[in-house]
């Protein structure tokens, strides 16, 4: 695993970062950089280890190895001061009795934060302006949602670590959400990173993500480089389909067949061009009654990664 540099520019760098339990090594030799102001997507299965690697980062583990720096600072038990740059949510805790202000101002208290101004601009780059003097248990889902998110971020951290901020939420919720965090990373300069198993949703939020699995980061790929990684295959059916496998095989096309007796086809001059497939079908009397290109999705992409790499570390 590559050796990160401490003087990095980089706002978290996690360097070799090593967690055992006792015969059990929750995180291994996990290296990864993310630049000021990105949203960093951290993909994992349950038990990958990525509640650890959070936890660490947060002080609340100690590793048994490696290191981790924020904004240029070491984390350790004495790094105090760095956590008025750091905000966290894990679950969003509130005291349903009490309005989004009664909430924010016990937030602001035990931040230590003296400006009560703090808790106004919070609510306003929380577009929690309406709900403002209404309980807390009569929030919609996003809402409370976003409330969490506004303790987590009322002493405007520059870092904000999110473990499955979505959970729970409704499509709206999850809409409001994700049009939140990129505010605060575009107009705001805030550091993300998230973590989640929600992988299409996702991927529409963050600019890169790392793939941990078995306690191991199994692959980074920034978002807009994705499309270039997600394999394609072409659907095709017909009415005659031994006649069609007879052409296929006959033209040098491989091909297989699912379990629904359609064929598929992966070759890129196949999903490139599928209308030559096509005209070589009608030509020869087999129209096909469904041609189609899927493209594999983050989901698929996901799962694809970790049996590739099963094989390595399992």
């Amino acid at each position: 695993m590559k050796k990160l540099s401490s003087d990095s520019s980089a706002a978290i760098q996690l360097d070799s970062l090593t967690k055992k339990f006792s015969d059990y090594q929750a995180v291994s030799d996990l290296s990864l950089e993310v630049n000021g102001g990105e949203i960093f997507g951290f993909l994992g299965l349950n038990g990958a280890g990525k509640s650890t690697t959070i936890k660490m980062m947060l002080s609340l583990l100690k590793p048994s190895s490696g290191s981790i720096y924020m904004l240029g600072n070491k984390v350790d038990s004495g790094t105090h001061r760095l956590w008025e740059q750091v905000g966290y949510l894990e679950d969003a805790v509130y005291y349903p009795g009490l309005t989004v202000i009664e909430n924010l101002d016990i937030a602001r208290r035990l931040q230590m934060i003296s400006d009560r101004q703090s808790i106004t601009r919070v609510i306003q780059k929380l577009g929690l302006e309406a709900h403002k003097n209404k309980k807390a248990k009569n929030l919609s889902l996003g809402n409370r949602q976003r409330l969490g998110l506004a303790k987590a971020m009322i002493h405007n951290p520059r870092i904000l670590i999110l473990d499955e901020p979505i959970n729970g939420l409704d499509p709206a919720g999850v809409v409001e959400i994700r049009e939140m965090l990129m505010d605060l990373s575009k107009n705001f300069g805030v550091t993300v990173f998230i973590s989640s198993h929600q992988l299409e949703e996702l991927s529409k939020l963050v600019d890169r993500i790392g793939i941990i699995h078995g306690g191991r980061l199994i692959q980074e790929i920034k978002m807009a480089h994705l499309e270039q990684s997600l394999q394609k295959h072409m659907v095709l059916d017909g009415r005659n389909k031994d006649a069609m496998k007879h052409i296929l095989a006959e033209h040098g096309y491989r091909f297989e067949e699912n379990t629904d007796g359609r064929l598929l086809l992966s070759e890129s001059s196949v999903t490139e061009k599928p209308e030559r497939l096509a005209e070589l079908l009608v030509r020869l009397g087999q129209p096909p009654i469904q041609l189609n290109i899927v493209t594999e999705d983050l989901e698929g992409y996901f799962l694809r990664i970790i049996q590739s790499k099963r094989r390595i570390y399992e």
